[in-house]
């Protein structure tokens, strides 16, 4: 297997640039606060049992308070939502602060005017070179009020006419 040099790093970056994918905020409650980190490596894993995962680099600082919680929400976010991708992708700051949110059935963070969300347990972790796989089951999930979805595409955030494309 070829190891990736600092002189094809950007071109391996670039090039997986290229495949689109939708843009979640993975939250959850950490010590009776909301905590929570934009994630792009998001997807369905399992019909039966409902399963999902995500793949979390291993320097993130969040994703250890989530995973103590155990519980988590996905949060699915539509094309306005570029400001929440943003804000919940950096650090050193309050990501909550002026953000609406409410709870799901069982106290996670859903972010208000989302696409979609799923409440999920954390029920297994698989080391990955520099980010961990993590898996969850699903035990609730919906719809929000978003209709066009948030994409990432070649480092950046874009929009999606779901309807235009439909009926093309």
């Amino acid at each position: 297997m070829n190891r990736l040099t600092s002189t094809n790093v950007d071109h391996y970056k670039a090039v997986l640039g290229r495949f689109c994918t939708g843009v979640t905020v993975v939250t959850s409650l950490y010590e009776g606060k909301p905590v929570g980190f934009t994630c792009q490596s998001f997807c369905a894993l399992s019909l039966e049992p409902p399963l999902v995962l995500l793949c979390l680099q291993k320097t993130s600082t969040t994703w250890p308070k989530i995973r103590r919680s155990g519980r988590l929400a996905i949060n699915v976010l539509g094309e306005h939502q570029q400001a929440i991708g943003r804000r919940f992708g950096r650090t050193g700051i309050d990501r909550f602060a002026g953000v609406e949110w409410r709870p799901s059935p069982a106290g996670m963070p859903l972010l208000s005017g989302t696409l979609a969300w799923l409440e999920c347990r954390l029920t297994e972790e698989i080391d990955a070179g520099d980010h961990t796989i993590a898996v969850a089951a699903v035990d609730e999930l919906g719809t929000g009020p978003a209709q066009q979805p948030l994409l990432f595409f070649q480092g950046r955030f874009v929009g999606y006419d779901v309807k235009e494309a439909m009926s093309a």
